[in-house]
Order: structure tokens, then sequence, then C-alpha cells
């Protein structure tokens, strides 16, 4: 076989590889988002039989054969390439230690688990999700020596979402955050608290949908390529650097929950749509990483979206959209209201300063239950202790404790993302302030150059560098307390200790 022949064999396999995918995310899509209540079944099939047919393309000999060839010839192929058939190889011999038909039965699981998930959050069932997620822990326990066999199992499922990072790393990561956001956070409960019960009010949810159209037009985000719908759990879902979708949920009496979910949302969108079009439809499209992905998200949500010269940029439209609700109101109170420190049960209503102690409580359970120090009906008992410890809040019961989050509906390991996602966050504010006057932009309503910026260093290249290299590239080397001082000076000044 020529080079020339593989490299064309090579591009039809992730056109293939990219169509099975685009088909499994249009059926997850349609089912949090319009499918009916009690559909789950005929889709769970569906999927299995999609998750096995990708399986068995991945694993056939002729693309084992085909990797193969390339990859002795790697030095002669052109980069794009090299990567390709580097990443490709790597899956390859990953999925070739999976059993094909618990891949697939494992696809089914995740999906029925997701359905019971959404009626046991509703109903307040612990009990009658948790056979469903002893099987997805079962599974995932035995996936991670798949993944990674010279791992320990949670380091396996961690490596799979941030390309080396382990539980070493980050019980050191999470000790520089608990050393520092502590203390802070008992001084702060020390002052008076903020009122934020403006945003409490009755916000119509009609007028929230218009909300988000703004938020969206603001940041910029092309809604010819980027749609937004609603789900009971906001995410995003990329098919391609035209496609993209994010969905958020309304609370009538709680303007700024969908607010920055939107945001936060939108953060992901931006990555999505700023990967370059010459990796499209390859395993180099998307994001590097969940904690690179969620870098943007949180720099959107978190370090745009709440400071004081976004608040004020955006304050007239809200006035206009809400006036009874805001009309004694100021941007400063506003700004000070999105920016309260309250510990509280809810992870994605979370403040910035505390978010990362919800994701130590996730952050510990998952190394008990993946490293089979805890069975899944003991998770009840330990998250309400954890939130005693970590929060100083009690969980009343587990439609707002344990069953909130839809992630272990299908993975664990993602969690930690969220706090390194932070940590990358503020590093890259650092780096872009050396280049831009980021606030003057934020308060003139033009993001293009902040958007620019991260386009450059971090989104344009999709997969094409490891997660590593993105963040040498964008944040230096790594180090947390840059984010913990940017939390100090930001609660420092709001609280005036």
């Amino acid at each position: 076989m020529e080079i020339k022949d593989a490299l064309q064999k090579l591009e039809a396999l992730q056109k293939k590889i990219y169509a099975y995918t685009a088909a499994s995310s249009s059926l997850y899509f349609d089912g949090l988002t319009a499918a009916p209540s009690d559909t789950a079944q005929g889709r769970g099939m569906a999927l299995g039989i999609l998750a096995g047919e990708q399986q068995r393309l991945m694993t056939s000999r002729e693309t084992g054969e085909l990797l193969h060839f390339l990859s002795e010839r790697k030095e002669k192929l052109p980069l794009m390439q090299q990567r390709q058939t580097e990443m490709l190889w790597r899956d390859y011999q990953k999925l070739l230690r999976i059993p094909e038909q618990e891949y697939m039965e494992f696809t089914m699981i995740t999906n029925e688990a997701t359905d019971i998930w959404h009626k046991a959050k509703e109903q307040n069932d612990f009990a009658m999700y948790q056979p469903f997620l002893e099987k997805v822990v079962a599974y995932l326990r035995k996936f991670a020596g798949y993944y990674s066999p010279d791992k320990k199992p949670y380091d396996a499922l961690l490596n799979e979402f941030e390309r080396g990072v382990d539980t070493e790393f980050l019980d050191s990561f999470f000790a520089v955050l608990r050393e520092r956001i502590v203390p802070l956070l008992r001084k702060i409960r020390e002052k008076e608290q903020i009122d934020d019960s403006f945003l409490h009010k009755t916000y119509p949810i009609a007028a929230q949908r218009r909300f988000s159209d703004y938020l969206m037009h603001v940041m910029g985000i092309d809604r010819t390529h980027c749609s937004i719908t609603e789900s009971e759990h906001p995410f995003t879902l990329g098919f391609h650097n035209k496609d993209v979708r994010i969905t958020t949920n309304y609370k009538e009496n709680d303007v700024s929950s969908s607010m920055y979910s939107v945001i936060h949302e939108g953060g992901h969108a931006i990555y999505e749509l700023g990967v370059r079009d010459e990796l499209q439809y390859t395993c180099l499209s998307g994001g590097a990483s969940m904690g690179i992905h969620e870098s943007q998200s949180r720099f959107y949500e978190n370090i745009i979206g709440r400071s004081r010269a976004f608040i004020h940029l955006i304050f007239p439209k809200m006035q206009e959209l809400f006036p009874e609700q805001l009309k004694d109101v100021t941007a400063d109170q506003m700004y000070r209201a999105v920016n309260k420190v309250e510990a509280s049960l809810i992870r994605t209503e979370a403040d910035e300063l505390t978010y990362c102690l919800h994701i130590m409580v996730r952050y510990e359970i998952e190394k008990q239950l993946i490293g089979g120090t805890m069975e899944v009906g003991e998770i009840p008992e330990v998250w309400n202790r954890l939130y005693r410890e970590y929060l100083g809040v009690d969980v009343p019961d587990n439609r707002q404790g344990c069953l909130q989050d839809i992630h272990w509906c299908e993975s664990f390991g993602y969690f930690p993302s969220y706090a390194l996602g932070n940590a990358y966050g503020a590093q890259m504010l650092q780096n872009m302030e050396k280049e831009l006057d980021v606030w003057e932009k934020v308060e003139n309503g033009d993001l293009s150059a902040i958007t620019g910026w991260l386009r450059q260093n971090v989104h344009q290249h999709g997969s094409f560098l490891e997660p590593s290299q993105i963040v040498q590239l964008a944040c230096g080397d790594f180090e947390p307390t840059v984010y913990v001082d940017y939390l100090v000076k930001k609660y420092t000044e709001i609280y005036e200790l």
C-alpha cells in the first residue's frame, strides 16, 4: 500500500467515525430535549447498535492494518496526519481491549440510567436510581482496566478526560485551594450578607428566553451555527464548527440561574465554533480535554460574566426586559448580588468562590467508588456528610443532593475538570492582560478581541495539540496559586475585607 492511498483511507475512516458519532449525538440530544418521557428503550437499542458498529469499525482488521501501516511510517506523514494516526492508534488499542458485547451493553445502560435519573430526580428517589448507577460504576471499574491497565482504576478514568492528571496531582491541587479559600470563606461569613433578593422575584420565562438571545449576541455567538433549547440539565453538544447546540433550564424565581448557564454553555460553544476548518470530520476536531473545555466555559461565565464591567454592560438590557423586578436596583447592586458568597446545595448555582468545594465532594466520592472502598448505596450519607464538612450546609433531600447531576449516568472522572478549568482560566486572563486591555473591551461591549486571543491560543488547535501543550501556550507553567490570588483579590474588594 502506498502512503497516498493509506491517507485517503484514513480520511474516509474518520468521516465514517464522524457519521456514527453524529447519529448517536442526534439521538442523545433528542432524548434530553424533545423526546417524550418514556421513550428510552428504543433509543437505547439504536444507540447500542450504533456504538457496536462504531467499535466494530474501529477494531476491524482493516483499520488495525491501516493504523499500523501509518504508525510505522509516521515520520513521513504530514503533521496533521501524524497526530491523527497517533490518536486513532491509541484509541484502537484501547477499544481492542474492550469486548464488543460489553461496549454495546454499556451504551444501552448509560442511556437507561439517564432516563431513570430524570425520573428519580423528579421524584426524589435515590433507590430508583441506585441499581442503574451500580451497573455504571461496575462497568467503569472494569473499563478502567481496559483503558490503562498500568494505572489505578480512578487514575485511568481521570486520564480519559485530562491526559496526565492523576489523584496525586489533584490531591495537591485541591490542597492549595483549601488552604486559602476556606479561611477566606470564614472571613466573608463574618461580614454582612449581600442582598440578592431581587434576583428571586418572579421573572417570566418568555422574557428570560429573550435575555438568553441577548446574552448570546453580546458574546458574539453566530446563531446561524449555534442553537439554544431547554433541558433539565444544561449542556453543549458540538457536531462540528458549523453546528453547535446549547441548552439551558429556566427558573421563574431565579433569573441568574439560566443567565449563567447560557454564558457557561456559550463559552463551550465558542470553543467548538473556533476550531479551525481543516480539523473538522477528523479525530482532531473538538476540545483538547475536558479541563481545557471547562476553562473556556468558566472563563466566560465567571471571569467575564461576573465582572463589574460585564454587569454594567448588560444591566440596561436587564432593566428593559425586567422593569418591575429591577426598578429600584443599580448595576453595582447587581454586580455584588451575582458575586454573593453563600454556601449552597446546588453546584451549578454555586458562587465562584465556593464552587470548587462542590467539586471536592464529588471528587472524594468518585475516588472511593471507583477505588472500591465505597458502595453506591452509601452515596447519600457520604454526600450529606461532606457537604456539612466542606460547605457547612445540611442537605434536605437527595433531589438537591446526590441526584442533582447527570454526569454519573455515563462517566466518572469529569468533575475535577471544572476545578482545573477555573484555574486554567485565571492564568489565561493573566497572560491576556499583558496583550489586551480586557476590561475596556468588555465595557465597550466588544468581546471579539478577547475571543480572538482565546481562539489563537486555545480554540483553533482543537485536539491537534496535547492538553499540556495548550496549557503551556495559553497559561505558561501551571500554578494554582494564580487562581487563588485572583479569587482573594476579587472577593477582598467585594466584601471590603
